[in-house]
């Protein structure tokens, strides 16, 4: 996993590599600190996370008389993602739904945690519940195609919640493992599309018992702080569990991590890393932070 990481987070590791050579530079510790500020904004970590970053450092500096600022860096930044622990219920059955805007991956992250699963020997149930956007019933359809798994899909304009509740009956009808369930995500509706994701959750609660066992909600990391704005609006729908972060190859702005776990207080539990099913990893913070900085 560290390899793929190393390797995935590239854009990311550009900026993070300025770090590096900034504590090779040999300038006192006061110019590095400020030096490192201006980078860590520029890595999308957020001012708020930014400046409680550097205040770990500068207070384990003080406290040791120590000059290492480059492990005291590491040391903080593996405490914050560690302070939401990353715990994934893995219990079975599961229904799991992904919830987020339209055009975050939640589809494409539904087909990775379906094809991890499914290569763990369970046997995994798609439900398109997003019945507003034709192309998203059609995305999870040939993605259910591609990996040979059931895809529960309704008609055009159909109720959401009637959907799911098909969907679970064939789930438990099949003895299925895993149902994941891909969501509308339109935030210029946002007080009908809360009351549709509590609708559906509420069908799944009813039909089986201590479900959903995960909400992940999906952000797209390009997007930087502004993943920040969608995921509060987000934050209010009751019962997420933890965030599954899209796109994290193709962005500069892996810093967005940070502030996503600090200023939202949830824990990040999967990075999509590509556009293939396989670049799914479990997040680690460890191995996160030893990825972009070694």
């Amino acid at each position: 996993m560290f390899g793929q990481l190393k390797q995935k987070l590239g854009k990311t590791r550009e900026v993070f590599g300025k770090i590096e050579q900034l504590f090779r530079t040999g300038q006192p510790p006061e110019e590095i600190l400020e030096e490192l500020y201006e980078l860590l904004i520029l890595a999308d970590c957020g001012v708020a996370t930014t400046e409680k970053i550097m205040a770990g450092i500068k207070t384990k500096a003080r406290k040791t008389g120590s000059s290492d600022l480059k492990t005291f860096l590491k040391e903080e930044l593996i405490t914050l993602l560690s302070r939401q622990p990353v715990r994934i219920n893995e219990s079975w059955p599961a229904v799991w739904m992904l919830v987020g805007v339209n055009g975050g991956g939640k589809t494409t992250s539904a087909a990775k945690l379906a094809h991890r699963y499914q290569s763990q020997g369970k046997k995994v149930m798609l439900a398109a519940a997003d019945t507003f956007r034709a192309a998203a019933q059609e995305q999870l359809v040939l993605w259910g195609k591609k990996l040979n798994l059931p895809v529960i899909q309704g008609q055009s304009g159909a109720d959401p919640a009637s959907v799911v509740y098909d969907a679970i009956q064939s789930f438990k009808a099949r003895n299925y493992d895993l149902l994941l369930v891909d969501t509308a995500g339109r935030l210029h509706t946002y007080t009908n599309l809360m009351a549709e994701l509590e609708k559906i959750k509420k069908v799944i609660s009813r039909e089986i018992p201590g479900a959903p066992q995960e909400i992940l909600l999906v952000l797209d990391s390009t997007i930087g702080q502004n993943a920040i704005v969608q995921a509060k609006e987000f934050n209010r729908f009751s019962g997420i569990t933890g965030v599954f972060l899209s796109k994290l190859d193709g962005t500069a702005r892996g810093g967005s991590v940070l502030a996503v776990v600090e200023e939202l207080q949830l824990p990040v539990k999967f990075i999509g890393v590509g556009e293939s099913e396989t670049d799914l990893v479990e997040f680690s913070p460890e191995s996160f932070v030893e990825a972009l900085l070694l």
